[in-house]
């Protein structure tokens, strides 16, 4: 979380911007707060993009998608402005970090968070199909940890269940070592594809690494190994490792249901926090952080004089 820079704005609709959360290749994302006092999480895309008609329509599709699919298991989309210069869309803030940034930091997860992990995440997917999306872009980086549980988020290659893969330039859309083989070859997806993305993410937080994953990081390299190679599960073992081998098949008619795995992992879970002590306790250190800033003093109005000094005679 970094302070505002100098060409930020400081406002987006009702909602006063605070701090900036993060940057990427589609643009900027804010903390801000409502004028009622909800924290939220604000995305504007690159002025750039915003000129592409291809790009913003991706961009509200995007939105549409998280709209369908409710904010259980996903942010809420609050509010959005699609049609203007600079589209920009307000969603519940999640408190917690991504699964990725949890794994570098703080090391693999133990089987009793990896489990709850799974359920979460069939979970999540289940919610995701059933609103006939397919969410494509399952991964470490896209799944937040939260106390309550994993949420998923980024919607912006959702499509349609059946839908292409392949943009009009012809390029697959995805993220490496995380894509199902069916991706990779620019087939049309079902929610098969996702589990396959699932049983990928489970790999990381349980290893540390993907299953595809190795020296050769190269994307070209890391989607021919997620065609022609077994995954990499040496380091698991016993349920978890055959949870993780199914939803791994090549044949996506051979993985399991979301449902199916969330019942799997609600048999080998067990009760109290789903997240290690040390985790919860620095959650909560970073809730704390977050409600402890205080937005910029608002300007006031040109046509308002200043409070005239004590002793200072009255002008009315």
């Amino acid at each position: 979380m970094k302070p505002l820079e100098p060409d930020d704005p400081r406002i987006l609709g009702q909602y006063r911007l605070l701090r900036v959360l993060g940057a990427g290749g589609m643009g900027k994302v804010f903390l801000g707060r409502s004028a009622q006092g909800r924290t939220v999480a604000v995305k504007l895309i690159h002025p750039q993009l915003a000129l592409d008609p291809d790009f913003r329509h991706r961009f509200q599709r995007e939105i549409a998608a998280a709209q369908r699919v409710g904010g259980e298991w996903t942010a809420p989309v609050l509010d959005s402005d699609t049609e203007g210069e600079i589209p920009w869309v307000a969603t519940g803030y999640i408190a917690g970090p991504p699964l990725y940034d949890i794994v570098t930091q703080f090391g693999v997860l133990p089987e009793r968070t990896l489990w709850r992990l799974a359920e979460g995440l069939a979970l999540a997917l289940t919610a995701i199909h059933d609103s006939g999306l397919v969410h494509r872009d399952l991964k470490p980086s896209n799944v937040l940890a939260t106390v309550d549980g994993p949420r998923v988020i980024d919607f912006g290659i959702a499509r349609a269940v059946g839908g292409s893969v392949l943009t009009r330039t012809g390029a697959v859309v995805g993220s490496p070592g995380y894509m199902s083989p069916e991706q990779v070859r620019g087939e049309k997806l079902d929610p098969a594809s996702d589990v396959f993305s699932l049983g990928a993410t489970l790999t990381y937080a349980a290893t540390g690494a993907g299953p595809y994953d190795t020296e050769d990081g190269a994307a070209h390299a890391l989607m021919y190994r997620v065609i022609n190679e077994p995954p990499n599960l040496r380091h698991l073992a016993g349920p978890l490792r055959e949870l993780v081998t199914a939803c791994l098949a090549k044949n996506p008619g051979e993985r399991p249901a979301p449902r199916e795995i969330a019942a799997a992992a609600r048999a080998h879970g067990t009760s109290g926090p789903w997240l290690p002590a040390n985790l919860i306790d620095q959650l909560l250190r970073d809730t704390v952080q977050l409600l402890s800033i205080e937005e910029p003093a608002r300007e006031p109005a040109a046509d308002t004089p200043p409070p005239a000094p004590p002793g200072a005679p009255s002008t009315a």
